[in-house]
């Protein structure tokens, strides 16, 4: 019982702490377990926590009756608190030091399986999304279904990238996970009610958060769910963000845990591109050029299909006959082909041959460098 005990008084630590939690995690280094905490005399606790003498009465029998009600409500939505040395607690967060005492999470799928059996890769962005984003963001989260490690995808339920980046995980086949800045009760914004439940339903997958089931969203939340983001992943990739954005944030918190960060380029003129301009320019994030770039810096590798493959799968989108599967089969027969070469092998105008390289580029059949050279991905 001994467990149950500290994971009891750990919970209701969380539910004091949750908004600063490296004051909880100064007692749990003070005092060694939660359950010493909840049990040391009221003036000690008051003298480390100083100033904050309001978070120290709390420290309270009717704190640990309280959670004993909560823990008791969480079963009938399929819940769970995993407190900080739990070893089903993500890792990557342990080592951060602003991790909260605790998560909560709801899933149907047992919570040692959920986030320490593969890598994690988050996805972050603005929530007034372009085409452009929601293109790259699909074509990326697909380069990682087919890599050889199909990570764990973490965003966080919000509308535009957020939601690109679960939807396509759960079509393509990946786990993913949806860090909360509510209670996991609380389905913010509400119109995700439907993926938000067939994320819970889905083997691996979970919603997440630090807050106590019924927290309502108030912006201050989200920043500690930003957090959240960027320490439970190993990479970030921020899709598309204006100068000052949600999405940005994490990047900057993924950065200073120093975890891997990347940014898709985008035009100098775009409102939307600006805070992953500023990232790549500053040196925080790598630049994503195309997916074989992605995954090759990310140390994955995609499996490669035989040329008659990789042309029945182009077909799919492209009627025989078009430009698009000529240009493809001539990168198949000559891989490092550029577009000038391409030209003359096609007997077409650069521009039709650009176009066609750039839409099967866009289909992730093409990888195109600088120098304008085509490879099949």
């Amino acid at each position: 019982m001994e467990d149950e005990k500290e994971k009891l008084c750990l919970c209701a630590l969380n539910r004091i702490f949750c908004y600063e939690p490296t004051l909880g995690l100064q007692l749990l280094d003070y005092f060694g377990t939660a359950a010493a905490v909840f049990e040391a005399p009221p003036g000690q606790v008051g003298e480390l926590l100083h100033a904050r003498q309001e978070l120290a009465g709390k420290i309270n029998r009717d704190a640990l009756t309280e959670t004993a009600r909560e823990f008791g409500g969480m079963k009938t939505i399929s819940g769970h608190f995993v407190g900080l040395n739990d070893p089903a607690y993500p890792k990557l967060l342990q080592e951060c030091p602003d991790r909260p005492l605790g998560l909560y999470v709801r899933s149907e799928t047992p919570v040692e399986d959920l986030f320490n059996s593969r890598e994690s890769v988050a996805f972050v962005g603005t929530r007034d999304l372009s085409s452009y984003g929601r293109e790259w963001c699909g074509n990326l989260v697909s380069a990682l279904a087919e890599s050889d490690r199909k990570p764990l995808i973490v965003s966080g339920l919000a509308f535009g990238i957020d939601y690109v980046a679960h939807a396509t995980a759960l079509t393509l086949g990946l786990p993913t996970v949806g860090v909360m800045a509510t209670g996991i009760d609380r389905i913010y914004p509400s119109r995700h009610e439907s993926i938000a439940d067939k994320m819970v339903r889905t083997p691996g997958c979970a919603l997440v958060s630090c807050y106590p089931p019924g927290t309502a969203p108030v912006a201050t939340q989200f920043l500690s769910r930003n957090r959240i983001i960027a320490g439970m992943s190993r990479a970030t990739v921020l899709v598309e963000s204006k100068i000052k954005g949600g999405g940005l944030i994490t990047a900057r918190h993924a950065y200073s845990y120093d975890r891997d960060v990347y940014a898709l380029p985008g035009r100098v003129d775009d409102v939307r591109s600006q805070g992953c301009n500023q990232l790549i320019r500053n040196k925080i994030a790598e630049p994503v050029i195309s997916r074989e770039d992605f995954l090759d810096k990310l140390g994955y590798k995609a499996p490669r299909m035989r040329k008659r493959d990789v042309l029945r799968k182009a077909s799919d989108s492209f009627p025989e006959g078009t430009l698009e599967l000529d240009v493809l089969k001539a990168v198949l027969a000559e891989r490092g082909i550029d577009i000038r070469t391409l030209c003359d092998r096609t007997d077409r105008p650069y521009a039709d041959v650009i176009a066609a390289a750039l839409s099967l580029e866009s289909e992730g059949f093409l990888s195109m460098d600088i120098l304008q050279r085509c490879s099949v991905v």
